[in-house]
């Protein structure tokens, strides 16, 4: 049987795969594993719920609360609100836990349930076990006066704009930006803290209707943005996903400044000011050389976990760092969020824009990014890309980049697929490179039944 949860919480198709019966389920198992039993100071156990504005997410929400409540867990029900949010309002008002119904950057149809721990923090993968075998046994039942409360948290944008405008190390005053919100959780917060940090804000896709997350906006789709800071005159846009956990940014051309780009003009600007600590950046396998080069030369080490946030964000615990990320825009300032927080990195990198006054493409150029090709080699044994005639193929191809280029060869955590990745300083150079190696792959790894 399947695991219920993914990489990132339950996802699925809404009132299909994500049913109000998996959520009221799924809700008392989280109450039994993560809030059962009153606390030290003597209250009940309580915890945050948060959705973003998909029409699926108000009945979820209501089962999740239900769930909760009817398990003796006091719910702060914050309404719409970005993923970052929630888990910043979790630590900040010190509830037992915290219940977040998004499906991010998926199309409005789908939905999902993120579970965070005290502090706002990701739950790791025994936990996530934990909840869901809990969700076989008999939930819990109190009665009476032990029953948990349902409450509105009234003032939780507030709370979370503070925080975002107590972060900035500058002001943005002098900035346009068109703020993309995706129609979506960032909506209703993310241009009110534009505007409270100086900048002259310009809203799209701020008119969220329930169905119209994502489509054709945010993070996911950069066209309109581009359009309407060119067409404005504006000094950059910034673009949210639909649950803003993400952000990626155009310049005054409209041209893109991704997650590597943000990143490194982040880490230089806090290497500069010295709170980088141990003047590191940690980022995935999968961002691009160039920012790799480039950080060497600003004298910044470059720590690379596996792809997902969620090994960003262990690295940066286990090692006590202050920056990471991915190509995404999945971008972690630990100092001030426990998980990917679109909000909180746009705000910082308009606030080094706004510091160093230069244009953000300016800073985005110090990082060249190299041409990258990506291959999938269907057919064959993704267990098996340790085969030593494999090993020699890829040697020699980092041999022939250099300094230049680099190759990952990838297994697919679901499919009998193995993905090569490889950059150089040339498209053709690493199209050539990857074409090779993919040949490799499929001679040394094929299934016995593929041709």
């Amino acid at each position: 049987m399947p695991r219920l949860f993914g990489t990132d919480g339950v996802r699925g198709l809404a009132n299909r795969e994500v049913t109000a019966e998996l959520a009221l389920s799924l809700a008392q198992a989280a109450a039994h594993v993560l809030g059962d039993g009153p606390r030290a100071d003597g209250r009940r156990p309580f915890a945050v719920l948060a959705r973003d504005p998909r029409i699926s997410g108000e009945f979820i929400a209501a089962a999740v609360a239900a769930g909760l409540a009817g398990s003796g867990v006091d719910v702060y029900d914050a309404g719409v609100i970005p993923t970052p949010a929630a888990a910043f309002l979790i630590a900040d008002i010190r509830a037992d836990f915290g219940v977040m119904i998004s499906a991010s950057h998926n199309p409005a149809p789908d939905n999902g349930i993120k579970i965070f721990a005290a502090g706002g923090r990701k739950l790791p993968d025994e936990i996530e076990d934990r909840i869901e075998a809990a969700m076989a046994e008999v939930p819990l039942a109190p009665v009476g006066a032990e029953v948990g409360r349902i409450r509105r948290f009234a003032d939780a944008e507030d709370r979370y704009i503070v925080h975002l405008i107590e972060s900035l190390p500058h002001r943005l005053d002098g900035l346009t930006i068109v703020i993309d919100c995706a129609n979506g959780a960032a909506a209703g917060v993310s241009p009110e803290a534009f505007h409270l940090a100086g900048a002259e804000v310009i809203p799209i896709g701020n008119d969220p209707d329930g169905m119209n997350i994502n489509a054709g906006v945010g993070s996911t789709h950069l066209d309109a943005l581009a359009a309407e800071v060119r067409r404005r005159g504006a000094d950059a846009g910034i673009a949210h996903d639909g649950d803003a956990d993400r952000c990626l940014a155009v310049d005054a051309n409209g041209d893109l400044v991704d997650g590597d780009r943000i990143m490194a003009i982040l880490a230089k600007s806090m290497h500069e000011r010295g709170v980088l600590r141990e003047d590191t950046l940690v980022t995935t396998v999968m961002s691009n050389i160039g920012l790799h080069l480039a950080m060497r030369d600003a004298g910044i080490r470059v720590l690379k976990t596996r792809v997902g946030d969620r090994y960003v964000l262990e690295e940066l615990g286990a090692r006590d760092l202050s920056l990471g990320g991915e190509q995404s825009g999945h971008v972690i300032m630990s100092d001030f969020a426990t998980t990917g927080d679109g909000l909180l990195t746009g705000l910082h990198l308009m606030a080094e824009v706004a510091r160093s006054g230069r244009p953000l493409a300016d800073l985005a150029a110090e990082v060249t990014i190299y041409p990258q090709v990506l291959l999938n080699v269907t057919g064959v044994d993704r267990t098996r890309t340790d085969d030593p005639e494999l090993a020699e193929a890829v040697a020699a191809a980092e041999e022939e980049l250099g300094d230049s280029g680099r190759v990952l060869l990838r297994p697919s955590g679901t499919e009998p697929v193995v993905r090569v990745m490889v950059e150089a300083a040339e498209l053709r150079t690493a199209q050539t490179v990857a074409g090779s190696l993919a040949e490799v792959v499929r001679a040394r790894l094929a299934l016995p039944d593929t041709p």
